[in-house]
C-alpha cells in the first residue's frame, strides 16, 4: 500500500473511493489539488482486497476528516464497502467527521440502493453474506444522509474540485473550535439512524443537493 500522509501532521484527510473508476481521472486532479493547498491525506492507492482492516483502521484513526466519494461503481467493491463501515463506526464514536462527495450519482440512489448504483450494489450482495449486507447497507443510508457536495450537470470538474478543497479547508479550520461544534450535516434527530456526537456544521448551501451555476 502507498499512502500519501505525514505521522507528525494533524486534521489528516482519508479518501475512500473506487480506484478502478476515479484513480486516474477525477480523484489524481483532486490529490493534487489537496497538495498544492498544504491538506495532508492518506489515500489507498491500490485499494488491497482481503478481509483484514487493522492497517486501514490505523490509517483512519489517524486521520480527522474523510470523504467518501460515491461514484457508480463505488458499490462493486468489498474492499470501499468495509472502509465506509469503518469509517461510520469511527464518525459514531466522534473520532472521524466524514463527508460525502457524489460523482455522478443520486445521493437517494446511495441510500436506497437503487439505479446504476443499486445495480453493482445488489450484485455485490449476491456473493456476500447476510450480516456483510446488513453493515454496507446501514453506513450507505447513515454517510449518504449527511450533508456534502454533489457534481451538477452544469457544472465543471474543476469548479467541483475547488469546491471540495474550500469546504475541507474550512472543515480544518473549525475542528477543535467548540463553538462551532455541532451535529454536522444531521438531517433529523428523531429519525437518525446513526450517531455522530461531535460534528461541524460547515457547509452553507447544500443537502446533498446538486450545486448549479
Amino acid at each position: 500500500m502507498m499512502a500519501v500522509f505525514s505521522s507528525t501532521q494533524s486534521h489528516q484527510l482519508f479518501l475512500n473511493f473506487r480506484g478502478e473508476e476515479l484513480r486516474y481521472s477525477f480523484v489524481s486532479h483532486l490529490i493534487d489539488a489537496f497538495e498544492r493547498n498544504g491538506i495532508n491525506i492518506f489515500v489507498d492507492r491500490y485499494e488491497l482486497r482481503g478481509k483484514d482492516l487493522k492497517n486501514l483502521f490505523v490509517r483512519l484513526q489517524e486521520s480527522k476528516i474523510a470523504l467518501a466519494i460515491f461514484s457508480t461503481r463505488y458499490a462493486e467493491s468489498p474492499w470501499c464497502m468495509d472502509e465506509l463501515v469503518t469509517m461510520k463506526k469511527l464518525a459514531d464514536q466522534g473520532k472521524l467527521l466524514v463527508i460525502p462527495i457524489f460523482y455522478n450519482v443520486e445521493p437517494e440512489d446511495i441510500r436506497k440502493q437503487t439505479g446504476e448504483f443499486g445495480e453493482k450494489f445488489w450484485t455485490l450482495a449476491k456473493r456476500s453474506t447476510g450480516d456483510e449486507i446488513k453493515k454496507w447497507k446501514e453506513a450507505l443510508e447513515c454517510i449518504s444522509d449527511k450533508m456534502g457536495l454533489s457534481l451538477g450537470d452544469k457544472r465543471s470538474e474543476a469548479d467541483f474540485i475547488k469546491e471540495i478543497v474550500k469546504e475541507v479547508q474550512r472543515v480544518i479550520a473549525a475542528i477543535g473550535t467548540e463553538d462551532e461544534v455541532n451535529h454536522f450535516g444531521e438531517k433529523n434527530k428523531k429519525n437518525r439512524k446513526c450517531n455522530f456526537p461531535r460534528e461541524i456544521t460547515v457547509f452553507k448551501r447544500i443537502k446533498t443537493k446538486k450545486i448549479k451555476f
